[in-house]
């Protein structure tokens, strides 16, 4: 059965894009075990991400270096979905699917398409709209060793409530990465 996850690297200080939605302090991050890469990308079939980071992705294509230019450094196939509020300006883009709609329906549409394969977030402002409605079942975690001091935040929600996490897998071929999964407390 189709999981949604939400996955990220993220430095240290919690940023999972600089400034600009700069990605190159991910070459900080701890290469993974040959053949990690490509199993997690085989699980995923569809990428639900935000307008933001689509139009940065889109604005530094020639910068980006192989890690960062594509979803799991071109390991990926499936299904991306851009969820925007003017869909009509990247509707000619084939390589997506151009969405205005809330993240419950995205989600729905995404887990009908994925089948027994999986739905990943790349989001910040996504995951945490799909966190408020209790719709993420799984969190990634890789944590590259770098401070960026700002850029976009992991998860920044001014009195928003607190979620607990329960760690139920470990990536012991990335030890400096602190690679991990995490479910909800109470769900399996």
């Amino acid at each position: 059965m189709s999981k949604v996850m939400w996955g990220f690297t993220c430095s240290i200080d919690g940023f999972i894009a600089g400034v600009g939605h700069d990605m190159s302090w991910m070459s900080a991050a701890e290469p993974l075990a040959e053949g990690t890469i490509e199993k997690m990308a085989g699980q995923v079939a569809v990428i639900i991400s935000g307008r933001s980071g689509y139009d940065a992705a889109k604005a530094q294509h020639g910068q980006r270096d192989e890690t960062t230019s594509q979803a799991y450094g071109g390991a990926w196939s499936g299904a991306e979905f851009i969820l925007t509020h003017r869909p009509e300006e990247i509707a000619d883009d084939p390589t997506i699917v151009a969405m205005n709609c809330d993240v419950e329906e995205a989600i729905d549409r995404a887990k009908k398409i994925a089948g027994n394969r999986d739905v990943q977030i790349i989001s910040a402002d996504i995951a945490r709209q799909a966190l408020e409605r209790d719709l993420i079942d799984e969190l990634q975690v890789f944590v590259a060793p770098v401070f960026l001091g700002d850029g976009t935040r992991i998860f920044d929600v001014s009195g928003g409530r607190r979620v607990e996490w329960e760690l139920v897998e470990i990536f012991e071929d990335s030890p400096r990465s602190f690679g991990r999964v995490y479910r909800p407390k109470g769900i399996h």
